[in-house]
């Protein structure tokens, strides 16, 4: 499994990257059959360390989970801890998800874009309705039934996702509702 492991502006010595690969390893070992990476970035804010770590795992999932605290250890075991306990919610699924599939998730390449901003209210009208682009990136849409979505959308901690479902072959939405349901959204063809 590769490591990057990261500091914005903050050392990260050989110990706390030992620290990081030894317990990091130990937790996906348990529950994850192949991860393949793992990106573990400590940041500081104010008094602050924080934490963040993504794992892709070889069957296309991702997990993520964020911690922070006054010591840059904690802060770390803190956010495995979070990863411990999102693997350790799904690892029947993962494992089912890992027999049933034989070849990795399927990805599609697509384009993600980055707007601005809406004008203040008290500017002058925009001379056009199109948005300004501040940013335009590559990102890939996973090709998935609704449950595995549902699952990689939680493991990810994201508010929505947007997938190929396998059985209908078009892209669908899944998304947390306000009520703390899941939503999905399924066009006709």
């Amino acid at each position: 499994m590769r490591y990057q492991i990261t500091g914005k502006q903050i050392d990260v010595g050989d110990a706390l990257q030992t620290h990081v690969k030894t317990e990091l390893g130990s937790v996906l070992e348990k529950y994850a059959g192949r991860p393949t990476d793992a990106t573990v970035t400590f940041s500081k804010h104010a008094h602050e360390y924080m934490c963040e770590a993504t794992v892709h795992l070889s069957t296309g999932l991702t997990a993520q989970a964020k911690a922070h605290s006054t010591e840059i250890y904690a802060a770390f075991d803190g956010c495995a801890e979070k990863m411990d306990k999102q693997l350790r919610r799904y690892k029947r699924r993962l494992k089912d998800h890992h027999k049933e599939r034989q070849d990795p998730v399927e990805l599609l390449g697509a384009s993600s874009y980055i707007l601005a901003p809406e004008a203040e209210e008290h500017e002058a009208e925009p001379d056009t309705l199109q948005p300004v682009i501040v940013a335009e990136m590559e990102t890939k849409i996973p090709s998935l039934s609704v449950g595995e979505a549902v699952m990689q959308m939680e493991l990810a901690g994201s508010p929505v996702l947007v997938f190929k479902n396998e059985s209908k072959n078009g892209l669908n939405v899944v998304y947390r509702r306000e009520d703390g349901n899941i939503g999905w959204i399924d066009p006709q063809a």
